[in-house]
């Protein structure tokens, strides 16, 4: 026999092979839960993770299903965002913020019911007579040399003709007469939807606030409120200031089209105008265009005149109103804005390119004040 060293335990370890009785047997896993899960089969496994495909799958079909909805949800808390710095700026002046919200919900519905009844009568008047007007547009671009070379290449006026004259156009785009009805129903329906949503949010945003906020933990719940107050107001900010860049072009527009002789069509172009101007980085550019180009088919001069107006109320809207109206809400690089613009325009077109910006500076304002001090800290 060996001689044992001092202090040498005499209880035999058992080896690695062995169970918990001291006999060979299967080793187990540790853990309750990790037991269960090697006892089940493949044929379980994969039936689970089927069934929870499956599931994942039914889900976004349904998510998918409601999407215009969330769409016009999504718009109307954006406009609420964008009216609430009205609202604020009342209550700054000693007005309780209940009076602030009738207030502010009278204008825009005074301002909806001034819209229907003084300018869309004249808006459908000026778009009708612009489309009158079409085919002798057309017959005067005929006679321009440079279109005229254009036009034995590609035959893009005979093709743009053609569609107009046969009213194939409406019916592909809205699928005939019944569709083009529903077309306008459903934007009326989608308007009025938007507008109720947008008054409600607006009334009720601090509650709103409150029970997301509620979500938080308790102990990181200020932080949670201040960071989720400031983005709100920047996209609040954004919003509104959007709205008074569009107004701007819209009644510069209005203004300069009275004066240079195309009095006719001011109105309905200057709203053309006030619309597009909402749209990020082309909307401006695409407006402009359209003007200049019935301002040279009526007459060269006020084309001429259309095209130099443009040329610089762009340069002074981009270097001067844009800036100083956004300088308080959108702090983001400029080619993020355009990427932002550029992602939210594939995904949901005009509406997805409208809220491209202020999403991006959201996201953009939650890196820098969550994610980069945690990574600082590590």
């Amino acid at each position: 026999m060996s001689a044992r060293a001092p202090g040498e335990s005499r209880v035999k370890r058992p080896s690695r092979s062995t169970g918990a009785s001291g006999g060979r047997g299967r080793p187990t896993t540790r853990g309750r839960g990790r037991t269960r899960l090697s006892e089940h089969s493949p044929f379980a496994l994969g039936f689970f993770a089927a069934a929870g495909a499956l599931l994942a799958w039914w889900l976004g079909g349904l998510i998918l299903s409601i999407s215009p909805i969330l769409i016009l949800v999504v718009v109307a808390a954006f406009l609420a965002a964008g009216l609430n710095p009205v609202v604020e700026w009342l209550g700054s002046r000693g007005l309780k913020r209940s009076w602030s919200l009738l207030v502010v919900i009278v204008l825009v519905l005074a301002a909806i019911a001034l819209f229907l009844v003084a300018l869309v009568p004249v808006i459908t008047d000026q778009v009708r007579a612009i489309i009158d007007n079409a085919p002798g547009w057309f017959e005067q671009l005929r006679e321009n040399r440079s279109v005229q070379r254009l036009e034995e290449r590609f035959d893009l006026i005979q093709r743009a003709q053609e569609i107009v004259e046969k009213g194939s156009f409406g019916s592909q785009v809205f699928g005939g007469v019944v569709g083009v009805g529903m077309a306008v129903l459903s934007a009326v329906a989608n308007a009025f939807i938007v507008i109720v949503l947008t008054l409600y949010f607006l009334a009720s945003l601090h509650t709103i606030k409150g029970a997301a906020y509620r979500l938080a933990p308790a102990s990181k719940r200020e932080r949670v409120e201040n960071l989720g107050d400031r983005i709100i107001a920047n996209v609040g900010a954004y919003v509104s200031g959007a709205f008074v860049v569009a107004t701007a072009a819209g009644l510069s527009s209005l203004i300069f089209l009275m004066i240079v002789g195309l009095g006719e069509y001011a109105v309905a172009l200057a709203a053309v105008v006030a619309l597009l101007d909402v749209i990020p980085m082309i909307g401006a550019t695409i407006g402009a265009v359209i003007v200049t180009a019935i301002g040279f088919a009526t007459d060269p001069k006020i084309g001429l005149a259309c095209l130099i107006f443009y040329v610089i109320y762009q340069q002074i809207e981009n270097y001067v109103i844009y800036p100083k109206v956004m300088s308080r809400s959108v702090d983001i690089p400029g080619s993020l804005i355009v990427i932002a613009a550029l992602i939210g325009a594939a995904l949901l077109g005009v509406v997805g390119a409208l809220l491209a910006i202020p999403t991006a500076a959201a996201v953009l304002m939650v890196v820098r004040e969550v994610v980069v001090p945690k990574l600082d800290r590590r």
